[in-house]
């Protein structure tokens, strides 16, 4: 059998019955995906890295008890909720972390979004900023600016750029929420980043 023809769900298959050499095929197809997904968010190599094995090992243990009916979503949400959970065991302080919000929405939704869906529903709500505001917020989240090089660009205070900052978090998660998405903002020190 030329199990590098098979589909995702195919693959899935013979990995229920214990085929190494498909769950190879599929850890190499999607990994590399999921470390740099991880990544976007965690900016830590080994973090990540472990993230996404823990992931495959849970996946190969359960093997005959899970249901998967789409592999994409299935793999990328576990690299969601491995991030969250990172985040939530993380003994934050106010130098590593300023800001921690999370929306509690349905979980359905969660299914139904995918990240470039996200981007676009992000890009929308920024795009309905003040002017000041979104320059800011665009510079922190897009262009991944730290605040303080954000006030030096601007010539406004740090302090001035985290007020900015959290204004914009509260109009766009108010508009996502309109729009049925679930999204939790980490805003760090240094970066803005959203997870599913």
């Amino acid at each position: 059998m030329m199990l590098k023809s098979l589909t995702d769900n195919e693959l899935v298959n013979e990995i229920t019955f214990g085929n190494t050499n498909a769950f190879k095929i599929l850890h190499d197809k999607y990994a590399h995906s999921m470390f740099l997904y991880a990544y976007n968010v965690i900016k830590d190599k080994q973090i990540c890295e472990d993230i996404v094995q823990n992931i495959f090992i849970d996946l190969w243990s359960k093997r005959k008890e899970i249901k998967i009916t789409s592999v994409k979503s299935f793999l990328f949400r576990a690299v969601k909720y491995q991030i969250f959970n990172y985040f939530r065991d993380q003994k934050f302080n106010k130098e590593d972390v300023t800001r921690l919000n999370l929306i509690d929405i349905s979980i359905d939704a969660l299914k139904k979004m995918e990240y470039s869906e996200l981007e676009i529903a992000v890009k929308n709500s920024v795009s309905k900023l003040p002017k000041r505001c979104k320059e800011i917020f665009e510079l922190s989240r897009f262009e991944n600016k730290s605040n303080k090089e954000i006030a030096e660009i601007l010539n406004i205070s740090i302090q001035g750029v985290k007020n900015q900052i959290s204004k914009g978090l509260k109009h766009v998660k108010q508009d996502l929420k309109k729009q049925g998405h679930q999204i939790y903002f980490i805003c760090s020190s240094h970066h803005l980043n959203y997870i599913l």
